[in-house]
């Protein structure tokens, strides 16, 4: 297209890739302002290579989901390893982030799903956006920053598999702002449901959970990790779903509950007491506990033979939310999802490559009689 100049064909280019793109989005990866990019947007339509702009209606029962995605890389030594030196290794990468893993469980299910997080301009942001799209997941809102690096996650495993070190690069999460994240906030609006993950900014948690007061979306969070989970503000009104492990809620809470069902009960009754309307609150091989209107009921861990840890919490967060949205049950809807965790464990990858609705309804018969309810 020589009749168009660079700045042109970068826009174009753009468009292409993405038709959804905003104004504002283009601006930030070309390094323009938005009205620079108007005006070749409108040069364009005239001179007919964009046909112009259309009206979309939100699909029905759709998910946001918002978060960290990253890049995994794991180094498994050949040989136990030895400091300050080279060291032989089997080297692996995958696409990770608990709001990736849970946006692509999701969509696996069968489930409508859109994407909002931010990634380099780099090679590693490119791949990850095409995995995520080639998977039918929206990321018209899955930003490229030209200034920031793609996040990363490495982990060197002894031989046996053990952890020796853990390295994140995770910095680029402090650029996903109230600012930026309001660029989606017509796919917020439209969303049944949004679910992020305590990655997010301090600040940029407690706007959502802001919207969702006075939006008709529900709102569910999942805590991350004991450090990220303090992110949360006191006031968790507007949390209608809080996912986080009984490390995570101590963490919170600042205080101490007992490791068994009695504690984690205790503790999710406080989470309820701060605001969240509904807790599913694990601990290991305990379970989880499902806490809501001062009722509580248990769920027990599905009996599986693990291959890999990785992404199990994860795909039991999509495959709660999943069967949630499908039915209004929600014991029944953790069930699910403590299912799907146990055969992510059964597979390598952090998102089982046979994941889909029939995969699960083919292991139905693995999950046990359903537990009682208890009050709180």
């Amino acid at each position: 297209m020589a009749e168009l100049s660079d700045v042109e064909n970068a826009v174009l280019g753009l468009i292409r890739q993405n038709p959804f793109a905003g104004q504002q989005q283009m601006a930030d990866q070309l390094g323009l302002s938005r009205s620079a990019v108007a005006a070749h947007v409108v040069r364009l339509t005239e001179r007919g290579f964009i046909l112009g702009r259309g009206y979309l209606l939100p699909e029905e029962g759709r998910v946001v989901v918002i978060g960290g995605a990253v890049i995994d890389r794991k180094y498994l030594a050949r040989a136990p390893l030895i400091a300050g030196t080279s060291n032989p290794v089997e080297g692996m990468r995958s696409f990770g982030g608990v709001a990736r893993n849970v946006a692509e469980n999701l969509a696996a299910l069968g489930a409508g799903v859109s994407f909002v997080s931010a990634i380099g301009a780099d090679e590693s942001g490119r791949d990850l956006s095409r995995h995520l799209g080639a998977r039918g997941i929206d990321v018209a809102n899955l930003y490229a920053l030209p200034d920031e690096r793609t996040a990363e996650y490495a982990a060197i495993l002894e031989p046996g598999g053990d952890l020796a070190y853990g390295i994140a690069d995770m910095a680029i999460f402090d650029r996903l702002t109230p600012e930026l994240v309001a660029n989606a906030a017509p796919s917020l609006a439209a969303a049944r449901l949004v679910f992020a993950d305590c990655n997010l900014p301090a600040a940029t948690l407690a706007a959502l959970i802001d919207q969702r007061r006075g939006g008709r979306f529900e709102l569910a969070i999942d805590a991350v990790s004991t450090p990220k989970v303090k992110k949360l503000p006191a006031d968790l009104s507007g949390v209608d779903l809080l996912f986080l492990n009984l490390d995570e809620a101590c963490a919170y809470i600042g205080s101490s509950f007992s490791r068994n069902i009695n504690g984690m009960q205790q503790a999710a009754k406080a989470l309820n007491e701060a605001g969240a309307a509904t807790v599913i609150l694990t601990s290991g091989t305990l379970g989880a506990v499902v806490s809501a209107g001062g009722a509580a009921s248990t769920v027990p861990v599905v009996a599986a033979r693990p291959v890999d840890m990785t992404g199990a919490g994860d795909a039991m967060i999509a495959g709660t939310l999943h069967h949630y949205l499908e039915s209004g049950a929600l014991h029944e809807a953790v069930r699910r999802g403590a299912l799907i965790a146990a055969l992510t464990t059964e597979s390598a990858a952090s998102v089982h490559p046979q994941m889909s609705i029939h995969f699960v309804e083919a292991n139905l018969h693995r999950l046990g009689p359903i537990e009682g309810e208890a009050h709180v």
